[in-house]
């Protein structure tokens, strides 16, 4: 049931000091909340609790919701990454018992006398609509998972180094039964026991197309956040499950694995013969890989323009001068930073420097098609540069899918002349950018790394789902 006018008065009335004492209402939610269900640990990223990320991501979505709480269309592919990422997790109606009562009670220590019954019975109606959406779709993509709604052991088969710190796993089940096909550009969650600690989960492309025996993950290591001075270097908050199956698992491990989830996808249902441009950077790559294969398998006619941007080596570059020789259809441009004795100018790289779309002619990115698909995936502000070159040469923001490794999501602001501005919006971005800027400001409210990770862009859909449809059904679900 919708929120009545005075209700809504009241949420929105309360919001600016929320907001303004969001640090502290995240810091007192988690802090009772763990104490008192010390349980939900093996749920929640350890890392972004510590670094701060996951309660500031909460809090956002939270407000969000509540100042958008009668225009929510724009936040439903935020909704829908959330619920992937839930799924991954094996999140549970249940739980929003507990995160409504701790969440309500902080908001109330912070608002102090504010938060009156009345202040509270509209703070908790309007929380449960939000968490009725979530359920509601979670339910949904739980039916799809059918026989493997949870957690289901597989086995390491092999472990490739591919280049400097990263690593391909190749996963078998343990039961020998057939794997779901998922939708290239999806993940998979992998949970391990921490030792001396938690259950913790992270997130990983899946780097193969779909094939029916073992599931591929290409994982790099993540030393953190780098300190350094003239006399030492020292890391904070290193990936902790990265690292740890890296540095610890071998052959022969067995591995909990989720079902494949994620909104970041290329729609396989759709037979569309239009080009594709892949963008990537760094482990970027992993995803690209299997959208990549995908379509050299089931559209070989299809024109693919892959970018990849890296410092000394390419990941799968074996691999890709494989699909770059079987098929004139499959380009690509490398910017490398670090050239080595060894590299060869239009062969190993096309630009020693970082990477800068504006280097390559308009037919190698396809700007000519008014229905070229643009798939881009690495660091958040290297996404969020691409894309906003990519509009500003007149591609539109629904053509864009960008992959987001991160618990919340990523603020970008530029400011400019109003009569000088193009406003840019995606599920994750809000910009306004110049034609003379090159280099956006922005503030981070997630991680790109993806120990850290979530998603973004794109929608989770079946063969014959529209995003109408999908929107319609969200709106369903808030009596919207």
């Amino acid at each position: 049931m919708a929120l009545t006018y005075q209700q809504s008065k009241l949420v929105r009335d309360t919001i600016p000091a929320l907001k303004e004492h969001g640090e502290r209402i995240t810091s007192i939610f988690y802090k009772t909340m763990l104490t008192d269900h010390p349980e939900l640990n093996n749920y929640f990223n350890s890392v972004n609790q510590k670094n701060g990320r996951q309660p500031r991501a909460l809090t956002a979505v939270i407000l969000g919701f509540a100042s958008n709480i009668n225009h929510l269309s724009e936040l439903v592919p935020k909704f829908e990454r959330m619920c992937n990422k839930h799924c991954s997790l094996g999140i549970q109606p249940e739980h929003y018992e507990v995160v409504g009562k701790y969440l309500i009670q902080a908001f109330g220590e912070v608002l102090g006398p504010a938060m009156t019954p009345e202040v509270q019975t509209a703070w908790t109606k309007a929380y449960w609509m939000l968490a009725k959406m979530l359920i509601g779709r979670e339910a949904q993509l739980y039916r799809d998972f059918e026989s493997w709604p949870s957690w289901r052991p597989f086995k390491i088969d092999r472990i490739v180094n591919e280049c400097d710190d990263l690593y391909t796993f190749y996963l078998v089940p343990q039961d020998g039964k057939r794997l779901p096909k998922f939708l290239p550009g999806q993940y998979v969650s992998v949970q391990i026991q921490v030792p001396g600690g938690n259950l913790q989960s992270r997130q990983y492309s899946l780097s193969e197309a779909w094939r029916e025996d073992y599931y591929r993950i290409t994982i790099r290591r993540d030393e953190g956040t780098v300190y350094s001075n003239s006399v030492s270097k020292s890391f904070f908050n290193p990936g902790i499950v990265s690292n740890y199956l890296i540095d610890q698992t071998t052959v022969g491990s067995i591995l909990q694995v989720s079902h494949p989830a994620g909104e970041f996808f290329l729609d396989v249902h759709n037979t569309s013969t239009v080009p594709l441009v892949l963008i990537s950077a760094g482990v970027g790559v992993t995803p690209m890989v299997s959208i990549a294969n995908t379509v050299m398998e089931s559209q070989p006619s299809r024109q693919i323009a892959w970018i990849h941007g890296c410092r000394k080596h390419i990941p799968f570059e074996d691999h890709i001068k494989t699909l770059r020789k079987k098929n004139s259809n499959f380009q690509t441009k490398i910017f490398k930073t670090v050239i080595n004795s060894t590299d060869r100018p239009g062969e190993t790289y096309d630009y020693n420097e970082r990477m800068d779309l504006a280097k390559l002619k308009p037919e190698e990115l396809h700007l000519q098609h008014g229905g070229t698909e643009y798939f881009i995936c690495g660091p958040e502000q290297f996404m969020v540069n691409q894309k906003l070159y990519l509009m500003q040469q007149g591609v539109s923001a629904s053509r864009i899918k960008c992959e987001i490794f991160t618990t919340g999501d990523l603020s970008v602001v530029v400011q400019l002349p109003a009569n000088d501005a193009l406003a840019v919006r995606s599920t994750s971005t809000s910009t306004r950018l110049s034609s003379k800027s090159t280099i956006p400001t922005y503030q981070e409210a997630g991680s790109h790394n993806r120990d850290h990770r979530s998603g973004g862009g794109g929608w989770g859909r079946k063969e014959g789902d529209t995003y109408k449809q999908r929107r319609r059904g969200w709106m369903g679900k808030c009596g919207a």
